[in-house]
């Protein structure tokens, strides 16, 4: 039987550090294939020589007239709510996408951070949500949600509740609307860069959100006790640029 992070958090639940976390493949077709890249004690040979990884430090960021995404987002019922071993994860279909620069990527999977991944002039934010969409020839786009203690966020109650507390699935049983895990997108940090976990393939276009969002103490603490840190330090920005855009 799943035991969830509430029941788990109630048992008293087992801290878990997960410095690798779920592998993705390089042209994922779904939230499965999107996990089923290599082990995860493995190492991509771009996680360690790439010169476009992520995360990274958003602090210097360009301001920039290219526009925000295109967000084409739709309620969807369905799904599977995953405990990876290293993070929580939702696998979706059928919940539409986003569009950047023209080309239209299809949202397969949340994930979720503790702390974030990203930094803001070296500050570190509770917890950071993924949301990452695939385009038709396999490129990648993530939006990346920033989180600080404050109000409960209701989005999250249903995936904490519906997710196994050990490794495994548990069907969606709640309706998906990421529009309302992601609020307002009035202006955003975007770059190129990589995979956040092995192979670290450096196919990404990133959106950050520049506005965090808030969750409450006991719902940042719910994922906490799962996973106290799994979390990719920052990496070098190397020759990139970071562009800070805005409606």
């Amino acid at each position: 039987m799943s035991v969830s992070i509430r029941n788990s958090l109630a048992l008293g639940g087992v801290a878990l550090v997960a410095l690798a976390c779920l592998a993705l493949l390089e042209h994922p077709a779904s939230g499965e294939d999107l996990r089923a890249a290599i082990p995860a004690n493995a190492a991509g040979d771009l996680c360690a020589s790439g010169q476009q990884q992520s995360p990274v430090d958003l602090g210097r960021a360009v301001p920039a007239s290219a526009g925000l995404p295109a967000m084409k987002w739709k309620s969807a019922h369905g799904g599977m709510v995953v405990n990876t071993g290293h993070t929580i994860e939702v696998d979706v279909e059928g919940a539409g996408g986003v569009t950047i620069e023209g080309i239209a990527y299809g949202l397969k999977q949340v994930r979720f951070h503790h702390p974030s991944e990203h930094t803001i002039s070296g500050k570190r934010f509770a917890m950071e949500a993924q949301l990452v969409h695939a385009a038709a020839d396999g490129k990648l786009a993530v939006i990346g949600v920033l989180f600080e203690e404050g109000a409960a966020n209701p989005a999250l109650d249903p995936v904490w509740a519906t997710a196994p507390g050990r490794e495994g699935k548990a069907a969606v049983a709640f309706q998906i609307d990421p529009a309302k895990l992601v609020g307002a997108m009035t202006s955003a940090y975007r770059y190129e860069g990589s995979l956040t976990t092995p192979p670290c393939s450096e196919t990404v276009t990133w959106v950050v959100l520049a506005q965090p969002i808030t969750a409450s103490r006991s719902q940042i603490a719910a994922f906490a006790a799962m996973f106290p840190n799994n979390a990719r330090p920052v990496q070098p920005l190397n020759r990139r640029y970071v562009l800070k855009t805005s409606d």
